[in-house]
């Protein structure tokens, strides 16, 4: 055979590939309003840069008339690229060639990126629409899976690693994402859950629909599983793309640093007068975090999941940095079990990848009562304060209202070894608040009055009395624990000189061969 012939059968295999299960199928799937496995990686990868790699693997299968059913790629396409320049490994499971599942042949192909990406330093992304196991190959796919799972866990902390639910996403199959560090789901057209409605019903009797189990809505506001929710596949990829972008490309790197054009001492007014004089009334943090980052911007992570938590990442002077908020609009920014693993899970993440870490307070306490002591408030409230008594970044600490018992040493405190702790002169730092230190500390005084009025007066006035001998952060300056009370307006500064102060910081946890955070 010619040389020329040789090239044409090269030219006709690559254009077979890249039909994955056949232009009905592609039509199928667009149908649905799902794009194509090819179609995902030319939206989140650079144009041009996408270098495939297997696409003439198939798999093994002669039983079950499998063997008439063999395509090039065998339901995943596999490679790298770059984002913005950098360098990322993916792969895109193609539902158009036998539903997606996964082969024993198809989970080598995953798993060959994902140790090239080891090796490489460079972040995988993986982008699921597989029905799950192949059947047909038994025990061979499950230990396909496997394979994938192991290489998830050795890569923790190693590299970033992504996942975008765009399909379904059931059964063994749900726990590579789970292992991976952020989680995107599309509206519509994406599920996950380990077992499905129709077994859930025959098992339990629940009669409930794929989305009611397992749609992206439920997983980002209820399990909290999705970090991210998208209206389409295009901002799917555009999210990846943003949060890529602050990111370094492995544990030994740090994020890259962009150009600024926000002045770095830009005061702003808005900031003084953002706090209500009514203690108990609550703002929206978000305000005091869009102000005070560069050019407004903000990534929320976990936007509906635990609302009275915030975490996302944001720059200061271009630097990456993970913000998390008690969110004081929403159960007044108390913590609770949700809020809580929500806040750890983010803040181990960012200490995995030397991104540092900028806590705003405002925390009333830890939620009370019987399903939070029964559900282990406990052990998650121990999360949170694991994952910052860890954290080995930078870690800028301002308090800007309440910072109240428990909850006060969990958020970033100094004794969690917080480098730089300011506080606003709104800041209120005590074991509990004003009314109920009363209670407690004039408990036989006022039970000895009996007129409504006097007791009134006397409870406002030893409320006063408390909070100017407490309920500040003076008291918790003079010993040095809070290292500087700020004007609010100048935070934005504050935070910039901090940050570029712990530049240089160099600090470790005692040797050990892992942690065991309460789980």
């Amino acid at each position: 055979m010619a040389i020329e012939e040789k090239i044409k059968k090269l030219v006709e295999l690559r254009a077979e590939a890249r039909l994955g299960g056949g232009a009905k199928r592609m039509e199928a799937q667009h149908a649905k309003g799902k794009l194509t496995a090819r179609e995902r990686i030319d939206l989140l990868l650079d144009e041009g840069s996408f270098e495939e790699l297997d696409m003439f693997v198939t798999h093994r299968l002669t039983d079950f008339g499998l063997e008439k059913e063999q395509y090039l790629g065998d339901g995943v396409v596999t490679g790298y690229g770059t984002i913005d320049g950098r360098l990322v490994y993916v792969y895109s499971q193609d539902f158009t060639v036998l539903g997606g599942s996964l082969s024993e042949t198809n989970a080598k192909k995953i798993c060959k990126v994902m140790d090239m990406a080891m090796k490489a330093g460079a972040p995988m992304i993986g982008l699921n629409d597989s029905g799950g196991a192949r059947i047909q190959e038994g025990v061979l796919s499950l230990s396909g899976y496997a394979e994938i799972f192991q290489r998830n866990i050795e890569a923790s902390g190693v590299i970033p690693q992504l996942s975008a639910i765009l399909g379904p996403c059931a059964g063994g199959a749900v726990y590579s994402p789970a292992l991976t560090d952020f989680i995107l789901m599309a509206e519509n057209i994406s599920y996950m859950f380990v077992t499905g409605p129709k077994v859930t019903k025959t098992v339990t009797g629940e009669d409930i629909t794929v989305e009611n189990l397992g749609g992206a809505m439920i997983h980002a506001s209820k399990s909290g599983v999705a970090h991210f929710v998208s209206e389409n596949e295009e901002e799917a990829m555009k999210t990846l793309r943003r949060l890529i972008s602050y990111m370094p490309q492995n544990f030994m790197e740090n994020a890259p640093v962009i150009d600024c054009d926000d002045p770095i001492d830009r005061v702003d007014d808005v900031l003084n007068q953002i706090i209500p004089d009514n203690p108990n009334k609550p703002y929206n943090v978000i305000d005091v975090i869009t102000t005070i980052v560069d050019n407004g911007e903000f990534e929320e992570v976990h936007k509906y999941y635990a609302k009275n938590i915030v975490v996302g990442f944001a720059r200061f002077n271009g630097q990456s940095v993970g913000v998390v908020a008690n969110q004081p609009s929403f159960l007044a920014g108390v913590l609770d079990i949700e809020a809580s693993r929500k806040g750890a899970r983010f803040v181990r993440f960012c200490d995995c990848f030397n991104i540092p870490l900028v806590t705003l307070v405002d925390v009333p306490g830890f939620l009370p009562g019987s399903s939070q002591e029964y559900g282990g408030i406990i052990s998650n409230g121990a999360k949170l304060m694991y994952a910052y008594g860890e954290a080995t970044v930078p870690k800028v600490t301002i308090t800007l209202r309440k910072s109240y018992g428990g909850a006060h040493d969990v958020m970033s405190c100094k004794q969690l070894k917080g480098d730089l702790n300011y506080a606003w002169p709104s800041a209120e730092i005590a074991v509990m608040g004003a009314s109920g230190a009363i209670e407690v500390l004039n408990f036989r005084e006022l039970s000895a009055i009996e007129d409504t009025e006097k007791k009134a007066e006397y409870i406002a006035q030893k409320e006063t009395e408390y909070r100017e001998k407490f309920a500040n952060p003076y008291q918790a300056a003079k010993y040095g624990y809070i290292d500087d009370v700020i004007e609010p307006r100048n935070t934005r500064f504050r935070i910039i000189r901090a940050l570029a102060s712990l530049a240089t910081k160099k600090a470790s946890m005692p040797a050990k061969k892992h942690t065991n955070i309460p789980l």
